[in-house]
C-alpha cells in the first residue's frame, strides 16, 4: 500500500496527538535590556523552544532556548543544539577539527562502528528527522545527566558575545545502535486503548520478589523430586511458553494456561533424568559420565515403585556396565560413547517412566505457584489505582487505516513515588527502596529520547524515573540472576544489518524488541504495560498490521516460533497490501525445528539465504550494561533469514540478487572488531550430536553453551532473540 493511495492514513505523530499548542504558556525570556520582539520563527522551532530575543549591548537580535539556556546569532537550525529534537546530539554541528563540509544539522549520523571500518562498509542515505512531539508543557529535567546540565538548568541566559563558545551539549554516546529517525511504513486498523494496569514501582518491587521466590521453588522441587539442579534457563523458556497461551492479567507471573503442565518444562526436565549429560571432549569424562549415569539409573529404580521388568532390565543393564568398567581399562572414548548410548537406549524408556508422574508434579505445582502469586499481586495493585478500573466494551473495528502506533491505556497513573538517580562514570543507577538497576548511560538518553517520541501522559517528565526503573527491573528478573542467564532472550542483530534492511527492504519495524535493544522506534515487545510508554506497539502475536515491512528475530521457544509462523500467514493469506515479514532463525537441522519446516514449505516463502557458522556476529542482550568489547560475539551456529513476502510486498521489496549481496555484505563481522569479537564455544552437548556442529542453546549466550539447552529437540530458547518475544 503506497502512501499516496492510503487516503485517511495519517504520519505517526499526527496519530498520536499533536502537541497541546504550538507555544508554551510559558512567555519568552527576558533580555538583559529591553523586552524581546515578537517570535518571527518557524512553529517548529517554537515548539522547540526557541525564541528571538534582542541583545542591547551588541544592538542586533538572537536567539535563545529556553530548554537548555542555549543562545545562537544565527538563526538556528533544527536539530542544532537541541534538546528536545536531538536529545542525543547526533545532529549537532561538528566539533572543531570535524568535517567541514556537512553544515549545521546536515551531519551524518554516526551510527556505529560497523559503518566505517572496512570495504565492505555502506554509507546510509541520510533520513530528514521530522519534528518530534514536543511536551505541551515543557520543564527542566528532574535529574542531571551531567555536571554542566546542573550548571545549565540554574544558569541564567546571559547576553551572547559575537563568538560565543559552545554550549555544554547532552551526553552523547560514543557509539549509537540505534536509530530513531526512521520512520513507520506500518498500517493498522486503530485500535482502542488496552486494560492493561499501570506500571508502579511497589508493584514491580513485590513482582520481582515473588518470580524470585518461584524460582528458587522450582529449584527445590527439582532437587526434592529428582535430585538435580533445574535445566539452564528452563525457567526462562517456561515464561516464554506460557504466556503464547495465557489469558491472565499479569505480564510476567502465567496465570490462566491450558494444559497446566508445562509441555516445555517436562521436556527439558525429563531430559536430565537420571543425570545431565554433557559435551563430552576426553576420555576420563566419558568414562566418568557412563559410570554415574548407570549408578544414578540403578539408585533410581531401588528407590520407585516399579513394575519387576522394568526393574530387572534397569539393574542389569546398569551392572554390566559397571563390571566392563572394571574390567577394560584400555577402551577408548568412542568405546565408552557407545555404551553410554547402548546404556541409555536400554534403561531410558523405562526410567522416564518412573520419572513422569513426579515431573507432571513439579510443573502443576510451579504452575498453580505462579497463578497464586499472580492473583494476589493483581489485588494489591487494584488497591493503589486512585480509579478503580472498568472494563472497557469492545468497539467494533475501525475501518480507518492509520500509521502503526504505541499501545495506550485505559487507566490513568496514579502518583509514583520517588526513585533517586546518580551516575557512576558510564552508567546511570536508579534506587528504589535500596533495590537498584543499573543502565548505561548511552541507554539512558535512549530511553529519554523514546520516552519523548512516545509518552503523552508525562509532559514534564515527572514519572519517567519510576517508569524506567520498572522496565529495568522487569527485564532484570525476567533474565534471572545467574551469568549471562537470559541475555539469548534479548539479543540483536548487527547495525549494518538493520541498516542494510531499511535501505533495500524498507524494513522500519520490529517484532521482537524491548525500549533496551531496539534499533527502530517501532517495535513489539513482551510487556506493554511499561513497554509502551517507551514506543512499543504490545506484542506480536496481538499484532495485526495490514501492510507494512518488518523484522523478526524471535526467542527460540518452540511453541512461541509455532505461535508467530502461523500469524505471519494469516496476516499475509488476509492482506492485499504490501506486506513483508524476514525471519531471522537458527538454521538447527538436527533436530529441524517445526517452525523452519513450515517456514521454508510455506506457499508466501520468496528466498531462503544462510548465513555460515563463525561468518556472522550479533550484539548481546545485555547491551545495556555490558562492557564495550563485550557488546558483539561470533555465532557459532548458521543462521535461516527467510522472506516471507505476499504478492505485493514481493512486488516491492522483491530479495533481488543485488539487495541480497548487499544484506550479506553487511552481515559480514566489522574489520575493526574481528580481534576482538568472542565466541561462545560448543562446551557441552548431549551424547550422540556430532562434534562438528554443536547445537548452541543460546544465540546470544556470551558463555559457554550447556548441555540442558542442547537436548530440547529444538526447544531451546535462545536465538539472537531480537528481543524478548510478544507473547
Amino acid at each position: 500500500m503506497s502512501n499516496n493511495s492510503q487516503g485517511p492514513v495519517k504520519g505517526e505523530a499526527a496519530t498520536l496527538g499533536s502537541p497541546s499548542g504550538s507555544t508554551s504558556s510559558q512567555g519568552p525570556p527576558l533580555s538583559p535590556s529591553t523586552t524581546s520582539k515578537s517570535p518571527e520563527l518557524p512553529d517548529e522551532l517554537v515548539q522547540a523552544g526557541w525564541s528571538k530575543c534582542w541583545s542591547r549591548r551588541e544592538n542586533r537580535p538572537y536567539y535563545f532556548n529556553r530548554f537548555t539556556n542555549q543562545s545562537l546569532w544565527e538563526v538556528p537550525v533544527l536539530g542544532q543544539h537541541d534538546v528536545i529534537s536531538d536529545p542525543l546530539g547526533l545532529n549537532a554541528a561538528p566539533a572543531e577539527g570535524a568535517d567541514a563540509t556537512l553544515g549545521n544539522g546536515q551531519r551524518k549520523r554516526r551510527s556505529s562502528e560497523e559503518q566505517g571500518a572496512g570495504p565492505n562498509s555502506f554509507k546510509r542515505t541520510k533520513v530528514e528527522p521530522s519534528t518530534p512531539i514536543s511536551p505541551s508543557t515543557p520543564g527542566v529535567k528532574p535529574w542531571s545527566s551531567a555536571p554542566e546540565d546542573k550548571q545549565a538548568q540554574t544558569a541564567t541566559p546571559p547576553t551572547p558575545t559575537p563568538s560565543p563558545a559552545p554550549s555544554p551539549a547532552p551526553y552523547r554516546p560514543a557509539v549509537i545502535y540505534w536509530d530513531l529517525d526512521v520512520q513507520t511504513n506500518a498500517v493498522i486498523r486503530e485500535r482502542p486503548p488496552t486494560n492493561h494496569l499501570p506500571p508502579h514501582p511497589e508493584i514491580e518491587l513485590q513482582r520481582a520478589q515473588l518470580v524470585t521466590k518461584l524460582r528458587q521453588q522450582y529449584h527445590e522441587l527439582c532437587h526434592q523430586r529428582e535430585g538435580i539442579d533445574p535445566p539452564r534457563e528452563s525457567f526462562n523458556r517456561w515464561l516464554l511458553e506460557r504466556k503464547v497461551m495465557d489469558k491472565g492479567h499479569d505480564p510476567l507471573l502465567p496465570s490462566d494456561c491450558e494444559p497446566i503442565v508445562s509441555p516445555s518444562m517436562f521436556r527439558e526436565v525429563m531430559k536430565d533424568i537420571p543425570i545431565r549429560l554433557s559435551r563430552i571432549k576426553y576420555k576420563e569424562e566419558a568414562r566418568k559420565l557412563l559410570f554415574k549415569y548407570a549408578e544414578a539409573a540403578k539408585r533410581m529404580i531401588d528407590s520407585r515403585n516399579v513394575s519387576p521388568e522394568s526393574r530387572k532390565v534397569v539393574k542389569w543393564n546398569a551392572e554390566d556396565t559397571m563390571n566392563w568398567l572394571r574390567r577394560d581399562h584400555s577402551a577408548s572414548k568412542e568405546d565408552y560413547m557407545e555404551r553410554l548410548e547402548h546404556l541409555r537406549q536400554q534403561c531410558g524408556p523405562h526410567v522416564a517412566a518412573v520419572a513422569k508422574d513426579s515431573v507432571e508434579g513439579i510443573c502443576s505445582k510451579i504452575y498453580q505457584l505462579s497463578a497464586e502469586y499472580s492473583r494476589r499481586l493483581r489485588q494489591t495493585h487494584l488497591s493503589l489505582l486512585q480509579d478503580p478500573p472498568t472494563e472497557v466494551c469492545a468497539s467494533p473495528p475501525q475501518p480507518r487505516l492509520v500509521y502503526c502506533y504505541p499501545v495506550r491505556l485505559t487507566m490513568s497513573t496514579p502518583t509514583l513515588p520517588r526513585v533517586e538517580l546518580h551516575f557512576e562514570n558510564d552508567m546511570a543507577c536508579l534506587r528504589f527502596k535500596g533495590e537498584m538497576v543499573k543502565v548505561n548511560r548511552g541507554h539512558f538518553s535512549k530511553l529519554e529520547l523514546l520516552y519523548r517520541y512516545s509518552c503523552i501522559d508525562d509532559p514534564r517528565f515527572e514519572k519517567f524515573l519510576s517508569r524506567v526503573w520498572c522496565l529495568l527491573k522487569r527485564y532484570q528478573v525476567m533474565f534471572g540472576s545467574s551469568a549471562n542467564e537470559g541475555t539469548g532472550l534479548q539479543g540483536a542483530l548487527p547495525v549494518s544489518v538493520f541498516e542494510a534492511l531499511n535501505r533495500q527492504f524498507g524494513v522500519t519495524f520490529e517484532c521482537f524488541a524491548s525500549p533496551l535493544n531496539c534499533y527502530f522506534k517501532q517495535f513489539c515487545s513482551a510487556f506493554p504495560d511499561i513497554d509502551s510508554f517507551f514506543g512499543s506497539r504490545g506484542p506480536f502475536l496481538s499484532f495485526s498490521p495490514v501492510s507494512g515491512s518488518f523484522e523478526a528475530n524471535p526467542p527460540f521457544c518452540e511453541e512461541l516460533m509455532d505461535a508467530m509462523v502461523t500469524h505471519f500467514e494469516d496476516l499475509l493469506d488476509q492482506s492485499s497490501e504490501p506486506l513483508s515479514f524476514i525471519v531471522f532463525v537458527p538454521e538447527w537441522r538436527d533436530p529441524v525445528t517445526p517452525a523452519l519446516t513450515r517456514m521454508e514449505g510455506s506457499r508466501f516463502l520468496r528466498h531462503q539465504l544462510n548465513i555460515p557458522a563463525y561468518e556472522h556476529e550479533y550484539r548481546s542482550g545485555s547491551q545495556h550494561v555490558c562492557k564495550r568489547e563485550d557488546m558483539y560475539y561470533r555465532a557459532v551456529h548458521g543462521t535461516a533469514v527467510l522472506f516471507l513476502q505476499n504478492q505485493a510486498g514481493f512486488t516491492k521489496w522483491a530479495p533481488t540478487p543485488e539487495r541480497l549481496a548487499e544484506l550479506t555484505a553487511a552481515y559480514r563481522p566489522s574489520l575493526s572488531r574481528t580481534s576482538s569479537l568472542s565466541s561462545p564455544g560448543p562446551a557441552h552437548t548431549a551424547t550422540g550430536e556430532r562434534d562438528s556442529a554443536p547445537k548452541p542453546s543460546e544465540r546470544t549466550q556470551s558463555g559457554v553453551t550447556s548441555s540442558d539447552n542442547n537436548n530440547n529437540n529444538g526447544s531451546d530458547s535462545g536465538s539472537p532473540q531480537d528481543k524478548l518475544s510478544a507473547v
